[in-house]
């Protein structure tokens, strides 16, 4: 009997034990809460948007100085450089047209070579490749599953040159569920041409959708090479991953959307029966066959993220990462000007706000004496403004395994409208994290909206959310200074930024101290 005694005493003890030890790893330290201060956040945010950075524009020596600023003081919080640095360096590009472009579309017993400019015009964000297959018609090449709609689905285009048209469903329809009448990121080219690639397509022709709108044109990118008045240094700027990972992408005019239907009238039906149900009308097209070729000369430039690490002090997890990240760069200035007039898009709200509350974080994880089981990796993006880029260069090239990267947490616009409001975006896609998020809220008090799905592709966390890595995006909403002059440092609420700031902590906290793996869920 007492030796039973005995042994449920020296059980309970145990799991006392371990019962302490998990509440101590979930309670974020008392010393890493108060370091987060308000005072800090507004010191970073009267430097990243002061004028002497003229914008922070992706790539600009100014950029340059904010990013050695964010490394400056992630070393004197006592994050680790990560392979030896603090920065995660990818390069950009200038895009020139070259010289060898051609469209040549095979129907039946009838082959034609078209005209760069009248017939067809390459996208800034094509490829120097020169891709020959068969043709198939992905609809609008969208792939929404918030919407219950997807134009692959079913569809086999790998080593296929897809065929899609601009916009979306019910593009003038108030009651659209793709955002009523105002676009969702889904419309956007770039979006398509990506969806594309990630499908295995050789190639992408955009077309006008006939029904909506009367100039049929091909629009592409407007090249100085082929336009009089344009100036020469008006290039695109495009990020630089190997030529793998792109694709040859051109519009086309109504010539060649002729001969590839019979008619316009016929693409016209097509899109009104898919804008009516609500389905997709896509199929193959193995009568046409198409040969796009684009090339284009890069003129690089480097640009940078910037990184910092807080080891793990778990000896197994400590392999896996939680990322919180912010964008750092903003829209740079107006080179023509008049003298004493306001001309620099200073992005004290985009992104300032996110970068100190970043900063503030890691400051927090810093001075924390217990250091968490996972690593946590916080990173400050450059070339978001750009199309993302920072962030993808990152996935496409991580500095550790996506497979081990099990939660990021984006900052983006945090510092502006009502004092405690707070936009979350993931909830949907990432359960687990949205309940941590919830539970850790009741010792912020913050006012939590959850309904920003429309803003799901137009931040960073979008790249991680592509790659299946569980997210949440921390935002406050837009407001009249959003990409305007006005968005000056004196409009900023840093102490709501302390809040925001506690809260992505105290969520990044409890999320590198479990063993537990997170869900990432498509919304039905």
């Amino acid at each position: 009997m007492k030796i039973m005694q005995k042994t449920v005493t020296l059980f309970l003890g145990i799991a006392a034990f371990f019962m302490i030890a998990g509440s101590f790893y979930n309670t974020p330290p008392r010393e890493a809460l108060e370091a987060i201060r308000a005072s800090d956040i507004r010191q970073h945010i009267n430097f990243l948007a002061s004028d002497s950075l003229k914008g922070r524009n992706t790539p600009s020596p100014e950029l340059d100085r904010a990013a050695e600023y964010i490394a400056a003081e992630f070393k004197r919080y006592g994050l680790k450089p990560v392979n030896g640095s603090y920065f995660n360096p990818f390069n950009v590009s200038q895009v020139q047209l070259g010289k060898e472009n051609a469209l040549i579309v095979t129907t039946t017993g009838r082959e034609v070579a078209y005209i760069i400019k009248s017939d067809f015009m390459p996208f800034d964000m094509t490829a120097s490749k020169d891709a020959t297959a068969s043709l198939v018609f992905a609809g609008y090449g969208i792939t929404a599953p918030e919407y219950g709609y997807d134009d692959y689905a079913g569809l086999d285009v790998k080593g296929k040159i897809v065929l899609v048209m601009r916009h979306e469903p019910g593009e003038r329809d108030p009651a659209s569920p793709f955002n009523g009448e105002r676009e969702t990121d889904h419309s956007q080219v770039s979006t398509k041409v990506q969806n594309a690639i990630d499908r295995g397509a050789a190639g992408l022709l955009v077309i006008t959708d006939p029904a909506n709108h009367r100039s049929l044109a091909p629009r592409g990118f407007p090249w100085p090479s082929l336009y009089e008045g344009i100036p020469d240094d008006a290039l695109p700027l495009t990020l630089s991953l190997t030529e793998k990972e792109k694709i040859p992408v051109a519009q086309i005019g109504e010539t060649v959307m002729q001969q590839i239907f019979g008619s316009i009238d016929t693409l016209r039906q097509w899109q009104q029966q898919i804008d009516l149900t609500r389905k997709p009308r896509s199929m193959a097209l193995p009568q046409v066959q198409i040969r796009l070729q684009t090339t284009t000369t890069p003129i690089l430039q480097a640009t940078r993220n910037v990184v910092g690490l807080i080891e793990g002090a778990d000896s197994k997890l400590k392999t896996e990462i939680v990322v919180v990240g912010a964008h750092y760069d903003h829209v740079g200035y107006i080179m023509q000007h008049q003298e004493g007039e306001d001309y620099i898009y200073n992005g004290a709200d985009d992104n300032a706000s996110g970068t100190s509350a970043v900063l503030a974080i890691a400051k927090a994880f810093g001075a924390a004496r217990q250091k968490p089981k996972r690593s946590v990796l916080l990173m400050a993006f450059a070339g978001e403004e750009k199309g993302l880029f920072g962030s993808r260069a990152y996935v496409e090239q991580p500095l550790f395994p996506l497979e081990n990267t099990v939660a990021m947490l984006n900052l983006d616009m945090v510092g502006r409208n009502a004092p405690d409001s707070l936009s979350v975006g993931g909830n949907t896609r990432s359960p687990d994290l949205a309940q941590i998020n919830e539970e850790e809220n009741r010792a912020v008090g913050l006012q939590l909206d959850y309904s920003i799905e429309q803003f799901h592709n137009r931040s960073d966390q979008y790249n991680f959310a592509r790659k299946q890595i569980p997210f949440l995006f921390y935002f406050t909403g837009l407001h009249a200074d959003y990409h305007r002059l006005g968005d000056h440092a004196d409009k900023i609420d840093e102490n709501k930024i302390a809040k925001i700031a506690t809260l992505a902590f105290r969520v990044a906290w409890r999320a590198a101290n479990t063993d537990q793996r997170f869900r990432l869920v498509e919304p039905q």
